[in-house]
């Protein structure tokens, strides 16, 4: 038996989440909806000028970890955080939720990562990342027990900025696919495509990846065209499974010449987009873990997405496995 259902391989941030209006974006320079890296200058400059934060332990991929361990999965995450009070705080989140987390912190600079993350009304989140600890992150860190031991491995798109985290990527799908597992990604965000589009589609192509979850700018951007269904075509051919979300329109799931339309959840009060598609890839995965049809498995990714869009940050704080139970999915 697999030690783990899902291992997530991610860069370890501390999100700091505040409100504000269009105007701030516009006067600060933020690009709206997309993901910015910035320096330690930039950084200290943007906090000094938010409003009320809270503090939660995110990053893409530790946020799907979350997940799967909130469904009653065994989840386990790779990440890098610094010997400092935020990487404390890191550690001590994501143990809380039920994930395995042993990655060696750093002993010195730089520091811990953070995330500022501006909502604005429309529920949009904009942010504005300091990567610090995340880019050490290595070959070294790869634990083969966890890699071999996981049935899917799970990267986010945005580790793919820091050179050595390549390596620790590769390694562990190596030993994942020579142990006979899985292996998937996300997208994570339309510049990150931009910038890796080619390394992107060899993965998948390869077969380094074999399940890749996206959202609509996502995979129209990896295949630069302005047609979702052409798009659609082009990712079934390129990998083994593709779930693609579109916000209020739900998500379709194409595996061959299999195609599932999944409806979103219906919700009361859209609040903060921050962490919807980590949770939906951890509703996903979830059921594919679990040996559940590709309709269930979106269903789950759904009601996990619908749930934290309500809420102010990207962790789940409802029980999923018993608000699945609830929906009839578990």
């Amino acid at each position: 038996m697999p030690d783990f259902d899902v291992l997530c391989i991610g860069n370890a941030i501390v999100d700091i989440i505040a409100q504000c209006d269009e105007d701030f974006l516009e006067t600060n320079g933020i690009i709206k909806g997309a993901m910015n890296l910035i320096d330690t200058q930039r950084a200290e400059l943007l906090y000094s000028r938010m409003g009320p934060a809270i503090e939660a332990s995110g990053g893409s991929a530790g946020n799907t970890a979350a997940g799967v361990a909130s469904f009653g999965g065994r989840a386990a995450f790779f990440g890098k955080v610094s010997n400092d009070a935020l990487g404390q705080i890191y550690a001590h989140d994501i143990h809380a939720q039920g994930v395995a987390f042993d990655t060696k912190p750093l002993k010195g600079e730089p520091p811990t990562a953070r995330s500022m993350i501006f909502v604005t009304p429309d529920g949009e989140r904009s942010m504005n990342t300091y990567l610090g600890a995340c880019v050490e992150l290595g070959p070294e860190d790869v634990e083969a027990d966890k890699a071999s031991g996981a049935k899917v491995t799970y990267f986010e798109g945005y580790l793919w900025d820091p050179p050595r985290a390549k390596e620790a990527i590769r390694q562990t799908a190596k030993l994942a696919h020579a142990a006979g597992r899985e292996v998937s990604m996300t997208l994570s965000d339309s510049f990150c495509v931009d910038r890796y589009r080619d390394e992107f589609l060899d993965l998948m192509r390869s077969g380094t990846v074999d399940i890749v979850f996206a959202n609509s700018h996502e995979i129209k951007s990896l295949y630069q065209t302005s047609s979702f269904d052409e798009a659609l075509a082009q990712i079934r051919k390129d990998c083994r499974i593709a779930a693609v979300t579109r916000s209020e329109k739900g998500s379709v799931i194409v595996r061959g010449d299999e195609t599932v339309v999944i409806q979103a959840t219906a919700i009361k009060e859209l609040v903060d987009t921050t962490g919807a598609g980590d949770l939906y890839a951890a509703g996903f995965l979830h059921g594919y873990t679990q040996g559940r049809d590709l309709e269930t498995c979106g269903d789950l990714g759904s009601l996990a997405a619908g749930l934290v869009i309500q809420q102010i940050g990207p962790r789940p704080r409802q029980n999923l496995r018993r608000e699945a139970e609830q929906a009839g999915l578990l």
